[in-house]
């Protein structure tokens, strides 16, 4: 059966190109790989063409809606726990409001929400060998925890 190689990029429809240009370079620290005003903005983590892009909706676009069909969060991995904890204060310093933190035991995660309500996971693996990391996920009893960050 024919499968896919990996996830490509993630396209989101914005209600204002230019504020979630800023929010995802200026404090999710995405770079700018193409920008076409008033239909879209491609980004990247730096390594590719583009990770994700950004698409000016229509002006009578419905808006996101918690719980609602669609998008339910992306995940974007950062290097480890000293970055997640950079991002942490990243976010506070921005005014980033209603961040939760977890810890899954074979992840760290913080989840917040973009300019548009999309949720953002930001997350760093907490094995080295992804094999752990699956055995962790699929241990009886194993249990969410909130992440504490100093």
């Amino acid at each position: 059966m024919a499968k896919p190689k990996r996830v490509g990029h993630l396209v989101l429809n914005v209600k204002d190109q230019t504020a979630s240009t800023k929010f995802y370079t200026e404090v999710l620290g995405f770079e700018i790989s193409k920008e076409r005003s008033g239909f879209g903005t491609f980004l990247t983590c730096g390594k590719i063409h583009h990770d994700l892009a950004l698409f000016q909706a229509a002006p009578d676009a419905a808006p996101v809606t918690p719980g609602g069909l669609g998008l339910n969060h992306m995940a974007l991995q950062v290097e480890n726990f000293e970055v997640l904890s950079e991002y942490f204060h990243i976010l506070k310093d921005n005014g980033i409001a209603d961040l939760r933190t977890t810890d899954h035991g074979m992840t760290k995660s913080i989840y917040l929400q973009d300019p548009d309500g999309n949720g953002i996971e930001l997350f760093c693996n907490s094995h080295e060998d992804a094999a752990d990391g699956l055995a962790e996920m699929r241990r009886p009893g194993r249990e969410n925890k909130e992440l504490i960050f100093s």
